[in-house]
This record gives C-alpha cells, sequence and structure tokens, in this order.
C-alpha cells in the first residue's frame, strides 16, 4: 500500500533514532570494513588528477569523507543523524550537511560525483524517486552517482531500521526513470560465489 508523507517521515524518524542513540558503536563497528573496492568503482569513471566536488550521502560517521579528503579532493557530508553529523565534523574535518533524505536541499549542478555507501536502502519505495532526482539535479553534467546496498526483494522493519532491498534489474529500473546511465555493478564480498555477495553496487552517471 502506497505510504504517505506522514508514513515516509515517521519510517525516517525512526531509523535516524536508531542511529542517532547506537552513533558511537557504528562508528567503532565500521571504521576499519574495507570498502576499497567501491571507492575505486566510484572514482573509476571520474576524470583524474583533478580536486572532486563530492557528496557522501548519508556519510555517517565520517570515514569516507576522511578517505576523500586525504585524497586532496572536496568531500560535502549528508547526514539525516544529528549525532553522526557532529561525529562526521570532528573525524574528516570536512564540511557535513544535515538533511533528511526525503527532504533534501542541494544547490543545482554542484557535485562531479554522489557516493552513497550503503545509505540508499534505507528509503522507501515511494520515496526513492523523488531522492534519486534530487540528487540527479545536484550532479554535474556527466556526474556519477556510486551506490552499495543490501540486495533482495523485500521492504520493511528490521529491528528498529527501514530497509528497501532490491536486486539489479529493480535499481536499474528507478535509475533510468530518475535520468541515469547504469555503467557497471558488481557483488560484494568479492571472489565468492553470488549466493554469499549480500552486496549490489552499482555505477551510475547523470545522462541528461
Amino acid at each position: 500500500m502506497p505510504m504517505d508523507a506522514t508514513d515516509s517521515d515517521t519510517i525516517e524518524t525512526r531509523t535516524l533514532g536508531h542511529y542517532d542513540n547506537n552513533a558511537p558503536g557504528f562508528f567503532k563497528g565500521t571504521i576499519d570494513h574495507d570498502v576499497s573496492q567501491n571507492y575505486a568503482a566510484f572514482l573509476a569513471p571520474l576524470p583524474e588528477n583533478k580536486k572532486l566536488d563530492i557528496l557522501d550521502f548519508g556519510c555517517g560517521p565520517g570515514r569516507d569523507l576522511k578517505y576523500f579528503s586525504d585524497l586532496g579532493h572536496r568531500p560535502v557530508g549528508l547526514d539525516g543523524s544529528v549525532e553522526f553529523c557532529k561525529m562526521a565534523r570532528t573525524f574528516s574535518g570536512c564540511e557535513v550537511l544535515h538533511q533528511r533524505f526525503a527532504h533534501l536541499a542541494l544547490p543545482p549542478q554542484s557535485f562531479d560525483g554522489v557516493f552513497a555507501n550503503a545509505s540508499l536502502f534505507h528509503v522507501p519505495k515511494d520515496v526513492l524517486p523523488l531522492v534519486l532526482s534530487s540528487l540527479h539535479a545536484a550532479l554535474r553534467t556527466d556526474g556519477i552517482l556510486f551506490m552499495s546496498n543490501p540486495r533482495g526483494d523485500s521492504e520493511g522493519w528490521s529491528g528498529q531500521r527501514y530497509g528497501h532491498y532490491m536486486e539489479y534489474q529493480t535499481v536499474t529500473q528507478y535509475l533510468n526513470a530518475a535520468g541515469y546511465l547504469v555503467l557497471d555493478h558488481y557483488y560484494r564480498p568479492a571472489g565468492l560465489p553470488i549466493d554469499q555477495q549480500p552486496w549490489l553496487a552499482v555505477v551510475s552517471q547523470r545522462a541528461n
């Protein structure tokens, strides 16, 4: 059944409450995750030897922000969790925007790339087209959107967090409808049989 704005806002509030209440533990549990494959896939289609304006969408405590900053780029974080925003600013030294995914207010054509690592799967299917369109508008011509999310074919609650799990064909449909061209995709962790790879990563480009 389609959700109205109140329902999607309630979903977001409850999910963000979980992260606000568990921010230190989340930071400790994810700071050492190896996401080098995702970094490489995101940066590969972008210009080399150029300082890139990057939006780390759902930046959490700031691990990826710091990585891109240390490379010499100009990353900006965005998260709906107040606690994550505080932690990300402190840890990375970067600008971090406190915005909810369903209520984005981003300057048009301001980013060369959007890095959405394990964040977009929290967006309900009824809101996802709006979020993807908002990110599309914030990207420059030929800008890159990277997304990595748990795979599946369901939507609902897992404890206090809401998840929208999609397979590749479904993700592609959403991206194409929002004006993106899919460039590449892969499953994680690398080197395992596909039934042991719960993560799907998709690299797409602003097509119009």
